[in-house]
């Protein structure tokens, strides 16, 4: 019976202590940073991005720190929607590729973040590929090309004639 009453105690005690440790962890994750919606998720350096979040509360307002894609800081305002503030930066042309966060810090001391994705701009205009060019043909290059075509022909026919001519003579 004793081994049956250490065994007992031994996982009582466990199972306490495994619920003191729990308990800060789940408090801690109440007082955490709330979403930040972040429209759209992803964008190109140029973008103008927006931003919302439930965090201010009502009439609240806050700043947003978008520094990590060059932005800097932002002021978010009340919006039409109840309870919900609202803020916009535009992605720095030299914001690196990746996925970044942006945080906002409200009046009332709560904290909200969310992550946005910056993508490698489009390239736009002609592309230098260095097979040939997209800007406009070669005029050179087009001449030679018609000359070897041409020569070409008139090799071939000139042999397919020796053949025809040859032939018949036997």
């Amino acid at each position: 019976m004793r081994p049956t009453a250490r065994l007992l105690t031994g996982t009582a005690l466990t199972v306490a202590a495994l619920g003191a440790f729990a308990a800060p962890v789940a408090y801690a994750n109440n007082d955490g940073p709330e979403s930040l919606e972040i429209y759209p998720s992803t964008a190109s350096p140029g973008t103008t991005v927006t931003v919302n979040t439930l965090a201010c509360g009502k009439n609240g307002h806050g700043v947003g720190d978008a520094n990590s894609v060059g932005a800097g800081e932002f002021q978010l305002h009340p919006s039409t929607h109840k309870e919900v503030v609202v803020g916009q930066f535009t992605v720095a042309e030299h914001a690196k590729p990746g996925t970044h966060w942006i945080g906002v810090a409200c009046d009332n001391g709560r904290t909200a973040r969310g992550e946005l994705t910056v993508k490698h701009r489009e390239p736009s205009g002609h592309v230098k590929t260095g097979v040939g060019g997209s800007i406009g043909p070669d005029t050179a290059q087009v001449t030679a090309g018609a000359a070897v075509l041409a020569a070409a022909a008139v090799g071939g026919v000139w042999l397919m004639r020796r053949r025809a001519s040859g032939a018949q003579g036997h």
